[in-house]
């Protein structure tokens, strides 16, 4: 029987104006898809297989296959436009929402939040303020980015919150052990692997995070779990260079990021 395996999609913003939405720096520039580019991206998963929760996966039974999952990063204003759209396919996604943006100009608001809930989708954390190297912290700072987070998704929407996604993709086996002892029971990473593992109860599913100029013929192989090989193997060196150079890896980070705007 074949091996369970995950396609998950990794987004961001979604809108025709990237000032209106989401983090207003160079960093982010590169993820904000427009709008016509998105519509063609969910047309051409037409023959991939039909979006699904992790939560909806029957885990614990024997595998099944293959499995298209969609997620959407930062919690940005262009989130009720996407969770719109996603409900006219009849699908529904992941929204992982840095809280501590909540409110700002360019974020969701408490109650587009709780929106996205009502309609049906996965709301989780994108952490609580979106640290720029994640796995550079302390392990007492990792665990209050998820605690914090997920305790005020839970109390926002009256049911725990069992979803994150790693801010940055920056990974370790830290990151990963205190998301898992914070609560969640999915965590979603950056590393383009469809295989799920757990970790201390905590499934960890990989992502190929998508970008602007990625074609609706990428997007729709890579949903059909082609070509997630050579993309595991292109992350892996980058984040191999990133170790061997810290400090340059850290320097790049910071211009990158130094305009955040919350």
């Amino acid at each position: 029987m074949t091996a369970l395996r995950i396609a998950a999609l990794g987004y961001h913003d979604v809108t025709d104006d990237r000032t209106s939405s989401g983090f207003q720096r160079a960093a982010a520039w590169a993820y904000k898809l427009g709008c016509r580019d998105f519509d063609d991206h969910l047309w051409a998963l037409s023959s991939a297989p039909r979006p699904t929760l992790a939560y909806q996966v029957d885990w614990n039974g024997p595998p099944r296959g293959d499995h298209l999952m969609l997620t959407f990063d930062d919690g940005g204003a262009s989130a009720p436009y996407i969770g719109e759209t996603l409900l006219r396919h009849g699908w529904r996604g992941h929204f992982f929402i840095v809280t501590g943006m909540m409110g700002g100009r360019t974020f969701l608001d408490a109650a587009g939040v709780r929106e996205l809930r009502a309609q049906g989708h996965l709301v989780g954390s994108h952490s609580h303020t979106h640290p720029d190297i994640f796995r550079d912290l302390s392990p007492a700072r990792m665990a209050e980015e998820w605690t914090e987070s997920r305790a005020r998704l839970s109390d926002l929407l009256g049911e725990p919150c069992v979803a994150a996604s790693v801010p940055g993709g920056d990974i370790n086996a830290l990151v990963l052990r205190t998301a898992a002892e914070a609560g969640y029971a999915y965590l979603f990473t950056s590393d383009p692997d469809p295989r799920p593992r757990m970790i201390q109860g905590c499934r960890i599913l990989g992502r190929f995070v998508v970008k602007a100029g990625h074609s609706r013929e990428r997007v729709s192989a890579m949903a059909r779990l082609e070509g997630w090989r050579g993309a595991l193997a292109m992350r892996r060196l980058r984040v191999a260079a990133s170790r061997a150079l810290p400090s340059l890896y850290r320097r790049y980070v910071a211009a990158r990021t130094h305009a955040d705007e919350s």
